[in-house]
């Protein structure tokens, strides 16, 4: 509500518990938002859940099977969830219009759906990704 897109709402919650600077990570995840840069793909706030997944576990280097076979395995746990509680993941099927055009575009901002179905979903990859996650920040003092 405060003018953050999905993406950017989601990831900034979880900067402290990622190590990563408020400012770095809203710049991150800048392009991930109305369905990665307006395309209508995957929602923002998927994305920026797969963001945080990443920088909380994700590998380094090829030689980090392990960190990557569990950020696959955590970012696959958050999609099943977000998807069975939402419906999907696609930000065009979410929000019922395609940002990719002009018209899908003008609907979203005169029907207000980004502060009508967009905190929703919002709500839901957070509490799923503190679900996802907890095993990973569990000790860690909460942030949020």
């Amino acid at each position: 509500m405060q003018g953050y897109n999905c993406a950017q709402a989601v990831s900034s919650v979880f900067s402290h518990d990622a190590g990563v600077p408020e400012e770095t990570i809203l710049r991150a995840a800048t392009g991930f938002g109305g369905g990665m840069g307006r395309t209508g793909g995957a929602c923002g706030a998927v994305s920026g859940a797969v963001l945080v997944i990443g920088l909380m576990v994700g590998s380094a280097g090829p030689d980090e099977k392990e960190a990557k076979d569990l950020t696959y395995d955590l970012t696959r746990e958050f999609v099943e969830r977000f998807a069975e509680r939402t419906g999907s993941v696609s930000c065009t099927e979410l929000l019922g219009c395609d940002l990719s055009t002009d018209e899908g575009r003008a609907r979203a901002r005169r029907d207000n759906l980004t502060r009508t179905l967009c905190p929703r979903y919002i709500r839901n990859a957070v509490d799923i990704l503190e679900e996802v996650l907890a095993p990973v920040i569990s000790g860690r003092p909460a942030s949020r």
